[in-house]
C-alpha cells in the first residue's frame, strides 16, 4: 500500500528526532569515530542522511519536468545516468566528507528543519494525480530507487535512506 502524505509527513517528524537524540547523545570522540560498512565517520554520515532529504527538492522538480517529456526521453536520461554511476558514488562519497566539515553537528540539525519545511510545503501543493507522476530512474544509483518512481516514492525515499544509514552508525542510541 502506498503511503499517504500524513505517513510520510510522520516519518519525517521521526527522523527529525532521530537525528536529535543522536546528535544530543553523541560526544566529540563518537561523532569522529568510523562508521560501521562506510569509509565516513559517524558525522560524515549523519551529514549523508540528512543530504538525503536534500537532494529530493532537486528530484521533485526533475520528476515534474521528465514526467512531461515523451516516454523515450526519460528512459533514456536515466540510463544516461545510470552510466554515470561511478563518479556519482565518488562526488557523493567527497561531497559528504566536505560538507560535513560545515553542516557539522551544530548545524546538521537545522539543515534538517529547513529542507523538511521546503519539502512539506511542496508535498502540500501536490494533488493525488501529480503524486502519481512518474519517471525511470538511475536505479543504480541508490539502493532505494526503482526502475521508475513516483512523486510520492520520491517524496518517501529521503527516510528509507536515513533509516537505512543510521544502523550504520557506530554511536551508542
Amino acid at each position: 500500500m502506498e503511503p499517504t502524505k500524513e505517513d510520510i509527513l510522520t516519518e519525517y517528524r521521526r527522523a527529525r528526532a532521530d537525528l536529535d537524540a543522536l546528535l544530543s547523545g553523541a560526544t566529540a570522540a563518537e561523532l569522529g569515530r568510523k562508521s560501521n560498512g562506510t569509509k565516513w565517520t559517524n558525522e560524515e554520515l549523519l551529514f549523508h542522511m540528512v543530504f538525503g532529504y536534500m537532494v529530493v527538492r532537486a528530484l521533485l522538480r526533475l520528476v515534474h519536468l521528465i514526467s512531461r517529456l515523451p516516454s523515450g526521453a526519460g528512459g533514456a536520461f536515466a540510463s544516461l545516468l545510470n552510466a554515470g554511476t561511478r563518479p556519482l558514488h565518488i562526488v557523493n562519497y567527497w561531497g559528504s566528507r566536505a560538507a560535513a566539515l560545515y553542516f557539522n553537528n551544530r548545524r546538521m540539525s537545522a539543515r534538517l528543519d529547513k529542507t523538511i519545511r521546503a519539502i512539506t510545503r511542496r508535498m502540500d501543493r501536490e494533488s493525488q494525480e501529480s503524486l502519481s507522476r512518474s519517471m525511470p530512474f538511475p536505479d543504480r544509483w541508490d539502493p532505494f530507487f526503482t526502475p521508475a518512481m513516483t512523486l510520492r516514492d520520491v517524496y518517501a525515499y529521503p527516510t528509507k535512506h536515513f533509516d537505512f544509514h543510521a544502523r550504520q552508525l557506530s554511536l551508542k542510541r
